[in-house]
């Protein structure tokens, strides 16, 4: 898997995207910074793991009984793992999809320390999240007035706009104060999808904003990890 744009910072060039009708075509490159904060991935044992076992014997682990599942933290690279006794786990927290599949193969060498027979397979990358903010607010009335076919805006419920992408199949939210996180698949479908919308946005652009380093902003870069755990009861019946 091509992990060259997998790194916390992307710079790409959408200088020929952000011309205006009834204005000069040359115009000065504009440069965005996508900040990768959570890559999700999961693997397989393809073994079964004791949880009571992993929780007595291992170090910064949390044994949540009622979830059947038993939580591990790692630090380099930093991501939590989250271990079933079906022999599923599921890495979350890493920066990159490099980090990620390091953090998975550091997992399951820990549970082979442990005298678990883990072999590492099925190793996929679940979902990406991505956070980028644009040098402008945005009229995110207007603008999900005018894409009705992919934009769903429900203030009473969410303060951004929903704005989903079938090619490259990501889903986006795009808030008036110009942040924009992105969730998809990998993260080359997140720069794709940066690149698609910069245009339809810039045309409901609002006031110029001049934005700091980015520390991230509270229930904006959230990601909910429910959709790619299943519940505990289905993994017992894959054992």
């Amino acid at each position: 898997m091509a992990v060259a744009a997998a790194s916390p910072d992307i710079c790409q060039d959408l200088g020929n995207k952000n011309s205006v009708p009834g204005e000069p075509a040359a115009q000065e490159q504009t440069s965005l910074d996508i900040d990768i904060a959570n890559v999700v991935c999961s693997f397989r044992a393809r073994c079964h793991l004791n949880l009571r076992m992993i929780a007595l014997n291992g170090a910064n682990v949390i044994y949540k009984r009622e979830l059947g599942k038993v939580t591990m933290k790692l630090r380099r690279p930093y991501c939590t793992a989250n271990i079933w006794s079906s022999g599923k786990i599921v890495c979350t927290g890493a920066r990159s999809e490099d980090d990620a599949k390091k953090g998975a193969r550091r997992c399951a060498r820990t549970l082979q320390n442990m005298g678990f027979q883990v072999h590492f397979s099925e190793f996929k990358v679940v979902n990406v999240l991505g956070i980028c903010a644009m040098p402008f607010t945005i009229k995110i009335t207007l603008f999900s007035k005018h894409h009705k076919e992919n934009a769903s805006y429900e203030p009473e419920l969410h303060p951004g706009v929903t704005y989903k992408i079938r090619d490259p199949k990501a889903v986006m939210k795009i808030f008036s104060t110009g942040s924009i996180t992105c969730t998809a698949p990998c993260v080359a479908n997140i720069q794709r999808a940066i690149e698609h919308i910069y245009p339809l946005v810039h045309e409901f652009r609002g006031d110029e904003v001049v934005r700091g380093p980015r520390r991230g902003a509270a229930g904006e870069g959230d990601i909910d990890d429910s959709e790619e755990e299943e519940d505990s009861e289905d993994d017992e019946e894959d054992d």
